[in-house]
């Protein structure tokens, strides 16, 4: 059985993509390689994949309906891991347009396709970021997500409503991950672990937003890749107790969404303390106001995960953080 894994070439598909190819999967995997960042950096990332013989890939834009049926036609799917889009939150105040096509209509064509194909299993990206305006903490699934901050967070919010409508009409198995800022090794440039410690190196000032006083769930790669494999092997399914306003995690369609993050949330401040002991080099601190679609904090519940796949997060910020500067170190040969 092939399993596609869409942004193949991005942090969070390079790292899904290694994890499957090490247990004998066969991938194929796609991207448009666009330059949102550095695209030498995935295209390294793609360099380390291609070194396994079970790995495809192709080049591809998932706006491209027509491609898209190609390659649906042309390879046998059984799962489908979907990871392109377009990320960030600052750049959707910038670009609104290409998270539009990425994130809308790009999804629209993955959710066709799927159907036509009859794929066994889509595990689709979501994010923290559509808990918007929530105050109450943590996170749960069961809360109502209807107040995004951000473009981007509303594009997400719209692909859990697409999907389950796919697995309402034609029983389309189809689980979402809300992500908690993912970190380490190979990491995007623009979040803020990435920039913090090349800054930091250079001895260049870092920006801190809302003066410091936020937190962050942050969950390392690791902790994620395995709570995304954990995903894919079982297939959602419809859930028989379920009534009328119940958790919008869950469905009578064969459909759920989950949070996926490590469950303690860490101060700015103290994650940046965690790069400096690992640097041993002091941050220039830049204090500005909170940035325009930014939350002060954010915390996952993950009871849901835990209790369906026995999800329980491994990784300690400071270790993550040494794990980052190590492979920060060698690529860059600094």
């Amino acid at each position: 059985m092939k399993i596609l894994i869409t942004g193949v070439a991005g942090f969070i598909g390079y790292h899904v993509a290694t994890k499957l190819l090490q247990q004998g999967k066969t991938i194929v995997g796609i991207d448009n390689l666009n330059n949102y960042y550095l695209p030498k950096l995935k295209e390294d990332r793609l360099t380390q994949l291609k070194a396994y013989s079970d790995f495809e890939f192709i080049k591809l834009d998932i706006n491209d309906a027509g491609s898209m049926l190609e390659l649906f036609s042309e390879h046998n799917f059984g799962r489908v891991v979907h990871l392109a889009a377009q990320a960030g939150v600052r750049y959707s105040l910038e670009n609104p347009r290409v998270y539009i096509d990425a994130n809308l209509v790009g999804f629209g064509n993955i959710l066709e396709c799927c159907r036509q194909h009859k794929i066994e299993h889509l595990v689709f990206a979501s994010s923290s970021s559509v808990y918007g305006a929530n105050v109450k903490q943590p996170f749960s699934e069961a809360d109502a997500v209807d107040h995004p901050v951000s473009l981007y967070a509303a594009t997400k919010k719209a692909n859990e409503l697409m999907a389950h409508s796919y697995a309402s009409l034609f029983k389309l198995p189809c689980t979402g991950l809300r992500f908690f800022t993912v970190y380490g090794p190979w990491g995007r440039p623009d979040m803020a672990l990435f920039k913090f410690v090349k800054n930091i190196i250079n001895g260049e000032p870092i920006d801190v937003y809302n003066h410091g006083d936020m937190r962050r769930d942050f969950t390392y790669i690791d902790d994620i890749v395995a709570g995304i494999l954990q995903v894919l092997a079982k297939s959602a399914a419809p859930d028989l107790a379920w009534q009328n306003n119940a958790s919008p995690a869950t469905s009578y369609a064969p459909y759920r969404v989950y949070n996926i993050g490590n469950g303690k949330p860490t101060m700015l401040l103290d994650f940046i303390a965690a790069i400096e002991a690992v640097l041993n080099k002091k941050a220039n601190l830049n204090m500005l106001p909170m940035q325009p679609g930014d939350v002060a904090a954010t915390f996952a519940d993950t009871a849901l995960l835990q209790k369906d796949f026995g999800y329980r997060p491994k990784t300690e910020v400071a270790d993550g953080v040494k794990y980052f500067v190590d492979w920060y170190k060698e690529y860059f040969e600094v």
